[in-house]
Parts: structure tokens; C-alpha cells; sequence
């Protein structure tokens, strides 16, 4: 038996899913979207993502389909239809379906779709043995603040990093880092000390960017926000990238270079520890 979705307002088997050929998203990319963990059972960091999902609509003028509360009560529905306990809840709102015109419709009925995946956060392989990396030139538009279902770069991101035999790809701009093709990237300098670009419409404002900053003050971890190089990068004492869907991700190789030692760092494996506890204590 497959999956149960969401759409528009029924929860139907995956094969029963449809939506118009004339969704905005489809023709223009014109719609939003929020990837939430869930960890044991319960959604992690839920009301950050529900804060950027408001102003992700708000930036691109869109309205919001259901209230608050039953987009929560959607997103656990959709945990206890599925008998979820690690994974993922990703949730996509459109601007609607219409006649294919560019300017925005005045009385489309917006389109709301949500479904799960399961998946292995917390004893991740990969967060075990820390990942590779290759830099590549960031070719993205001006608003990557928005959380934007226009992610044809990032595709082609992730499909160059895979072609190139290693995991991922960090987006260089203007000869710095600006994020990784769908996570946010930190280095960590003389061993104890974070460095991630702050916040701008250069980059998306990670829920789990966010969490950690505030981690590490509790952990005694310093941090600035500022922009950093990928020549810097290669010199860290370790390096790691962040998100939804992998929590924190040692990096141990960038352009075929080993950072530290090869292999995740203390201070990558305690910011991992710690939210993941923070995740199942919330």
C-alpha cells in the first residue's frame, strides 16, 4: 500500500494524487514549499518553518490557502496516516491554476499539496564518515531568501556533484560561499569557532542555520556571521552544512581536499548531538 497525501483538502493514496496541467507552479515555478523533520513521531522545528512559509507568501504576494492551525493538523495527519516515525513532511503551496498568462491571476484558487518520506536522520550513515564536496559558481536568481519551488539550478547543482563522483556542491559568488545547493554551509576556525554568511536575499534563511547559531551559544561555541571564501574553507579546522533534511552534515573533503583530519570534528559532532536532542525534547 503506497503513501497518503494531501491535496486540496483530501487525504487520498499517492497513485489518486492530481493536479491541473495549468498549476502555476508547474507552468511558472510559481509557488512556495517547507521541507519539516519529523523526528519520533512529532514534527521538529515546526513553528520556524510555518514563521518562513508566512513570509515566503508574503514576499511573493501570495495568500495562504487554510489557516494556521489546519496546516498543523495536516501535517500530523499525515504523520499518523503514514505511521511516520523519522522522515520528512514536505508541503508545496501554488498561486493556483489559470490560463498561462505571466501577471499574476486575480481569482485562481490556490493549490496545496503535502506527503512524507521516510528517512533515516538521526543514525545517518553519512554523518558518520562526514562528506564531499566540490564548489561550483552560483547561477541563481536575486531572491533566494524566498523559499521558491525554482530550484532547476540546485538540480543541476546536485547533478554535477553526483557526476563528479562526491555528495554535494557549495555555490561560490563574487569569490565567496554562499550556500550549499539545498543546505546552508558553516566552517569551523582555530577549533572552536563558527563562521556562516549572515542572512541577505543571497541566501535562504535556514531553520536549521537558526537552531544551531542558538545551540551554540548554549554549547560555549563562538560565531560570526560574515562572508567566507572557499580557499578559507579548505584551511578550516572543519566544515559542515546544515538543513531540514540532514540536520548537521560533517563535510570532510572540498575540491578533493581534506578538511581537518578527514573526518568529522568534535565540535560538528557536538552541535549534531545536541539538536538532536533538542529535536526530541521539544
Amino acid at each position: 500500500m503506497g503513501r497518503i497525501v494531501y491535496v486540496n483538502g483530501e487525504f487520498v493514496p499517492e497513485e489518486e494524487a492530481k493536479v491541473s496541467i495549468f498549476d502555476r507552479a508547474f507552468l511558472f515555478a510559481d509557488g512556495v514549499y517547507e521541507v519539516t523533520a519529523v523526528i519520533d513521531g512529532k514534527l521538529v522545528d515546526y513553528e520556524p518553518h510555518m514563521e518562513r512559509l508566512h513570509r515566503s507568501l508574503k514576499e511573493l504576494e501570495m495568500g495562504q490557502p487554510i489557516p494556521d492551525a489546519e496546516l498543523r493538523e495536516m501535517h500530523e495527519q499525515l504523520v499518523e496516516r503514514n505511521n511516520i516515525t523519522e522522515g520528512l513532511i514536505y508541503m508545496q503551496i501554488t498561486r493556483g491554476v489559470a490560463e498561462r498568462e505571466f501577471a499574476y491571476p486575480e481569482d485562481a484558487k490556490q493549490t496545496l499539496i503535502a506527503f512524507t518520506q521516510v528517512k533515516d536522520l538521526t543514525d545517518s550513515a553519512k554523518a558518520r564518515t562526514g562528506i564531499k564536496i566540490i564548489s561550483i559558481p552560483d547561477i541563481r536568481w536575486h531572491r533566494r531568501d524566498i523559499k521558491s519551488t525554482g530550484m532547476l539550478a540546485q538540480a543541476m547543482g546536485k547533478e554535477t556533484s553526483k557526476r563528479a563522483g562526491v555528495d554535494d556542491a557549495w555555490m561560490i559568488e563574487d569569490g565567496h560561499v554562499t550556500e550549499g545547493t539545498s543546505n546552508t554551509a558553516f566552517i569551523v576556525l582555530d577549533g572552536n569557532h563558527l563562521v556562516t554568511r549572515p542572512l541577505s536575499n543571497k541566501i535562504l534563511p535556514g531553520i536549521t542555520r537558526r537552531s544551531i547559531l542558538k545551540l551554540a551559544e548554549t554549547g560555549q561555541i563562538s560565531f560570526e556571521e560574515r562572508l567566507f571564501t572557499i580557499e578559507e574553507a579548505k584551511g578550516a579546522s572543519e566544515a559542515f552544512l546544515t538543513s531540514a533534511s540532514s540536520f548537521v552534515m560533517p563535510v570532510v573533503e572540498i575540491d578533493g581536499e581534506m578538511i581537518g583530519g578527514g573526518q568529522p570534528g568534535p565540535v560538528t559532532r557536538k552541535l549534531r548531538e545536541m539538536y538532536i536532542d533538542a529535536a526530541r525534547n521539544e
